[in-house]
């Protein structure tokens, strides 16, 4: 059995109004046995496609070398747009080696809502996939039952938007905190069936045949970045 945990720590600090939220870098950033063209940092596989969104929106120019050059530029970009990274898997175990979330067993979940406590600036969620088995909005929901906190729906089509209150008392004061998740679609290949199902998708790729599953992520992930 591979111990498949994060290799790293949550990127967060006090300004971040917004946090990424996955589940684990494939296993051989644990291992640190990158490819090249990989970045040793978060979502840095050069198979993933958060970073390529990312620069397509922001005009970024960023490397996609292991180098740390390329670790620098996210990081001043993450900083400078005040979006944090905190994954929500802390480790799991793996009968195969392969960066399936289905195969992932005997999960450890890392404390989102502690963290949340901790960076009250936090207003927005963006879960890097859906609440399928093994998602991070399906881990989401276990963590927050345990809580005794609920989401709400605040918009059921894709991307999916809930939000929930994690207001606090603070002596005899209350202090109001709401905070909206939002459910984009995995930035990885094989979510790209799922992306082809869409009827939105069917509709902009009948009217622009050029238009590919790449350019619909973009597409979705720019008003909330």
């Amino acid at each position: 059995m591979f111990l498949h945990y994060h290799p790293y720590e949550p990127f967060l600090f006090e300004e971040a109004t917004k946090l990424i939220v996955g589940t684990l870098p494939p296993p051989r950033f644990t291992l640190k046995a990158l490819k090249p063209n990989d970045v040793d940092f978060c979502y840095g596989s050069r198979d993933g496609q958060l970073w390529r969104i990312l620069d397509i929106i922001f005009d970024l120019g960023l490397k996609y070398e292991t180098s740390e050059r390329a670790v620098q530029q996210r990081k001043e970009f993450l900083i400078n747009q005040k979006i944090g990274i905190c994954d929500i898997v802390e480790s799991a175990e793996r009968e195969k080696i392969d960066a399936s979330d289905l195969g992932m067993k005997h999960v450890k979940l890392r404390n989102l809502i502690s963290y949340l406590r901790q960076y009250p600036n936090v207003d927005t969620l963006l879960f890097t996939g859906g609440n399928s088995k093994n998602g991070p909005e399906y881990f989401f929901r276990k963590l927050i039952k345990e809580h005794k906190l609920k989401l709400s729906v605040v918009s059921n089509e894709v991307p999916r938007i809930h939000e929930f209150d994690l207001s606090e008392q603070v002596g005899d004061k209350v202090i109001s905190r709401k905070i909206k998740t939002v459910s984009l679609t995995a930035p990885s290949g094989a979510a790209n069936r799922a992306v082809g199902s869409l009827d939105s998708y069917k509709k902009l790729k009948e009217v622009n045949p050029g238009f590919t599953t790449f350019d619909f992520r973009v597409m979705q992930y720019r008003p909330f970045f």
